[in-house]
């Protein structure tokens, strides 16, 4: 049976409660309103309200499709791109962020369907099998590395033998 694994890492990329902002914002325009004048806006504060959220919604579910992270025991998702575990051969050393140089991996393509480590993540460099250079992202970069150093390090160690 295919049971489903859990995640061991998960960002979702966009939070719900972001679209709850702009009618928030509304209903402390309202309260201002009532308490401070004569001209109360009923019609305009909820339409714009239902454009602000309708934006947010948008906004949302597009971070959650392209910019979610999830790593379980056998594959690593960035956005609408699912990478095998077993296809990672190393989680290469952090980047030097005083070095005039960049890594090599630095350069590589990043996984997911965009074009580039999405704003506000940071690139945590892979090496998969034959040798190819990739970069993983996250906005909790360390724990991502952490999570893929322990994933192939159980992969590498030999089970221990059962002693009686």
């Amino acid at each position: 049976m295919n049971e489903p694994t859990e995640p061991r890492f998960h960002e979702p990329g966009g939070r719900w409660r972001t679209v709850a902002f702009g009618p928030v914002l509304c209903v402390v325009a309202l309260v201002v309103e009532l308490a401070t004048g004569p001209v109360v806006h009923w019609v305009a504060l909820p339409v714009i309200a239902l454009v602000l959220s309708g934006f947010a919604y948008v906004m949302v579910v597009a971070a959650r499709r392209h910019v979610s992270v999830e790593l379980t025991a056998k594959t690593l998702r960035l956005g609408t791109e699912e990478l095998p575990v077993e296809e990672i051969e190393a989680v290469l050393p952090a980047a030097d962020p005083r070095a005039l140089d960049p890594e090599r991996w630095e350069t590589a393509r990043p996984l997911g369907e965009l074009s580039n480590v999405p704003r506000g993540r940071t690139a945590v460099g892979l090496r998969l099998r034959g040798g190819a250079l990739v970069r993983a992202w996250a906005r909790d970069d360390e724990r991502l590395r952490s999570e893929l150093e322990a994933l192939l390090a159980e992969r590498t160690d030999p089970p221990c033998p059962n002693t009686p």
